[in-house]
């Protein structure tokens, strides 16, 4: 395969660099990385990966804090023909022994302080492990420093592996999408065209870099465009507003947009060099777009992704944004309504499951070939598990899921985990965890618990207990005792009932 028609996304990101001085990435503390130093740093780090071992097709693990450092390991081992594999740094040992039991990387890179927990867990799959702190620093950026910046960037079709990223469903274990070069650069390029994207933007970028939205559509997206981002550890709304000044971006959750709006210093004034405040992970709130538009005079730009999909949809850069709705499909994606029974196709207006076709549909799960098969109509339309309809304008609304899985603060909750979890603990008879409207987190993790009579269970009991068992993010943000769960006919637990039941816990007063 000659370097024209390498179809590595490395290559589709970088070849054809005019000017390689151009600002890439300027971090919160004022360093400058030009595109020409990404490029050198990501032939330095595949280097490294090469010498560890690291083959094409093999994963690399990584649970690690966002960093520079961080982007040009994701970007080095794109580079080597391998796959990258991001860990949300929330997870525990427990659930790293399986992912990594799942996956079999070859190697597994952690924060210094978690290496001595991993080392176990990586031996049983035979990976190395290797170190990257919060600040940059660690056994694997040493060796990079000292490797040579040359590197052949390895030959990759469009359908093989660029990355796995682990997503939850209701039923069963968690299962790794599989993404391939193709389905990752394809969207970004058209995400760059959708979104107006050009090389004078200048992207805040404050989102977690271990799933899509922060590393695949903020990261790609601005590369692409040969644009320059502000790249910020966290959100923190006070410097985000000083840095709007002479940025002309924001991606963020739908938690960005309500903490910035608590901020007094918030005004047209503030914003009035921004082009684009862009919202996804979750559901915006109706009323935060409103309110975001009456203080700012800006429309926030919601749009729809999946793991399994990156981006489905986009309320137009040019034409109504409207509110609680995600738009059109992104050109070149279809999406469809249907019956989920029968895989009927509805008419506009009707609710049903929605489905998906495009090249930015994965490829399949990772070694689940019957969950894959039937994930995919015949057709292949991808079935999204997800609730809506498309409107007469053709928008696209997110009403529900036809699954119980709860989105909170953009990541995936499995509530059969947690309830598994409350379960084993003496007293409790049996658990109920569901998602209900939150202002900040889209969805608020909640459970529902009935106990043995006299059972001494209380709600900071619960969450003691679950402390250091589950990821943060994933930890009931309230726990309700009562005598009996709402059931149908045939015994099944009634969620929607106490969805409904609880639908205002989190209102504002």
């Amino acid at each position: 395969m000659n370097p024209a028609a390498n179809a590595n996304l490395f290559s589709r990101l970088f070849d054809g660099l005019d000017d390689p001085k151009r600002l890439a990435i300027e971090t919160h503390d004022g360093g400058h990385i030009s595109y020409g130093e990404l490029i050198a740093r990501a032939g330095q780090m595949a280097n490294v990966l090469v010498a560890r071992g690291v083959k094409p097709g093999d994963r690399v693990a990584v649970q690690v804090e966002k960093s520079v450092a961080n982007i040009v390991l994701y970007l080095g081992t794109v580079r080597a023909g391998a796959v990258y594999l991001p860990l949300n740094t929330a997870y525990t040992l427990n659930e790293l022994d399986y992912f990594i039991g799942d996956a079999e990387p070859s190697l597994v890179v952690c924060d210094p302080s978690k290496a001595e927990g991993l080392a176990p867990i990586a031996a049983k799959v035979e990976a190395g492990v290797e170190t990257l702190g919060a600040d940059g620093k660690g056994s694997l950026t040493e060796a990079a420093d000292k490797a040579s910046s040359e590197f052949t960037t390895v030959a990759r079709a469009n359908d093989d592996l660029a990355a796995i990223l682990y997503t939850s469903g209701t039923t069963g274990r968690s299962k790794g999408a599989m993404l391939t070069h193709d389905n990752l650069a394809s969207n970004s390029l058209s995400l760059v065209g959708y979104w107006r994207f050009t090389d004078k933007d200048v992207l805040i970028h404050a989102l977690p870099i271990y799933h899509t939205h922060g590393l695949f559509v903020a990261t790609n997206v601005t590369l692409f465009a040969r644009a320059s981002m502000i790249f910020l550890p966290k959100l923190d709304p006070d410097l985000m507003i000083k840095l709007m000044a002479r940025a002309t971006v924001l991606m963020g959750v739908p938690t960005f947009y309500t903490r910035l709006l608590q901020n007094s210093a918030l005004s047209r004034d503030t914003t009035k060099h921004m082009r684009l405040f862009i919202s996804g992970s979750a559901p915006l709130l109706a009323e935060t777009h409103r309110e975001w538009s009456a203080r700012t005079g800006h429309a926030v730009l919601e749009r729809y992704g999946m793991t399994e999909t990156n981006m489905n949809t986009s309320n137009p850069y040019d034409g109504e944004r409207v509110p609680g709705a995600v738009g059109f499909p992104l050109p070149g994606v279809s999406v469809r309504v249907t019956e989920p029974e029968t895989g009927k196709e509805l008419p506009r207006e009707e609710i049903g499951m929605i489905e998906v076709k495009g090249p930015n549909v994965f490829k399949g799960y990772w070694r689940m070939p019957e969950k894959t098969k039937s994930e995919f109509r015949d057709d292949g339309f991808f079935i999204t598990g997800d609730l809506g309809k498309i409107d007469g304008k053709g928008y696209v609304h997110i009403l529900g899921r036809g699954k119980d899985l709860v989105i909170s603060g953009g990541f995936n909750v499995y509530p059969k985990e947690i309830e598994s979890e409350i379960d084993a603990m003496p007293g409790v008879i049996e658990s109920a965890v569901i998602g209900v409207p939150h202002a900040d987190f889209g969805e608020g993790v909640t459970a529902v618990l009935v106990c043995n009579k006299g059972a001494d269970v209380t709600e900071a009991a619960v969450l003691n207990a679950l402390d250091g068992r589950i990821a943060k993010f994933k930890m009931p943000k309230r726990v309700f005792v009562v005598d009996e769960l709402p059931r149908n006919t045939m015994g099944k637990v009634q969620k929607n009932v106490l969805r409904d039941t609880y639908k205002d816990i989190y209102a504002k007063k």
